[in-house]
């Protein structure tokens, strides 16, 4: 289950939007509107709003989703007594609103459009609307025992509008990059290669990094927007992670390789050195990470060196 948040100052588009005979909607719930037709129903939302005018917006559109797998279970009585939940925990109450299902879609769908100024006058908070929607969300697929969607890789990227589209295709990019790269300046190189510029954010005048913002197609995103393991901190640790893990292949492969003979100290020698050729003619891949791993590889073979002499002197 998910939600789309939206909020305008037009509530006959709203209403038009929603009710579409193209779309073979289907009013599942409704309360404090005339809902005889599409000008009765805008209008009753209009005068209300009216008791509000400092209120720019007070048009509120939510959109949730249900999972195709859920398809054959989610009645409309269902759908309505979620949506209905989902309003109630956050905070959309005491107000006019109508819950209509969409049938344009593979999956189900429901509509919810509601006055912002509820019945008495107010405003109906959107104080962290975002978050305390997301929480919600996972509450009530868990509630019901719906079907809980992989995340974005699940997300059909065809069906995106901007600026959407931009961002799941930074998703793909950075996520394919980041896994294989090993520092900045090589990950930023690829991004760069397939359209996608990276900025970083300063703490005040200093050089320390807090930030990272990705750029593609004329937008810009923060990478913990594109996703929350973009953010600065965790690609910084990923790309860390990733070599440790080329230090550790490339070490083993060495003992693997020196163990079953064990060469002379000439051979082992040789040996690296040979090693550190390869390296450095891989091109852009050689950078100072690359020589400190070599360098500690050059420590482990010493190390085992001194602890063969010791047990040749104790014999």
């Amino acid at each position: 289950m998910m939600a789309k948040i939206v909020k305008g100052s037009d509530f006959k588009g709203v209403v038009d939007y929603i009710i579409d005979k193209k779309k073979d909607t289907q009013i599942v719930a409704s309360e404090g509107l005339f809902m005889e037709n599409l000008e009765t129903i805008a209008m009753s939302f209009n005068a209300q709003s009216r008791m509000n005018d400092k209120v720019t917006k007070p048009v509120g559109h939510i959109a949730l989703s249900f999972s195709k797998e859920d398809e054959l279970r989610l009645t409309n009585r269902i759908m309505a007594g979620i949506a209905l939940e989902y309003m109630e925990r956050m905070g959309i109450k005491n107000t006019q609103f109508f819950i209509a299902q969409h049938f344009d879609k593979e999956h189900p769908h429901v509509h919810i459009a509601f006055n912002r100024i509820d019945n008495n006058g107010n405003t109906i908070s959107d104080r962290h609307e975002r978050l305390r929607s997301t929480r919600i969300c996972k509450e009530l697929t868990l509630k019901y025992g719906l079907h809980m969607a992989g995340g974005k890789d699940n997300v059909k990227r065809n069906r995106l509008k901007e600026p959407d589209r931009t961002k799941y295709a930074l998703y793909d990019i950075i996520k394919m990059e980041v896994g294989r790269c090993g520092n900045w300046n090589v990950l930023i190189a690829n991004l760069k290669r397939q359209g996608v510029e990276v900025h970083f954010k300063h703490k005040g005048q200093t050089s320390e990094v807090q930030g990272v913002v990705f750029s593609m197609n004329g937008y810009h995103f923060n990478g913990s927007k594109v996703d929350r393991r973009f953010s600065y901190s965790k690609i910084d640790a990923a790309l860390q992670h990733n070599r440790c893990r080329e230090r550790m292949g490339i070490t083993a492969g060495i003992y693997e390789t020196a163990t079953p003979s064990a060469p002379s100290g000439t051979a082992q020698s040789e040996l690296f050195n040979g090693s550190w050729g390869l390296l450095k003619s891989s091109g852009s891949s050689y950078n100072a990470a690359d020589a400190e791993a070599n360098q500690e590889m050059v420590d482990i073979l010493r190390r085992r060196k001194k602890v063969k002499r010791k047990r040749g002197v104790g014999f």
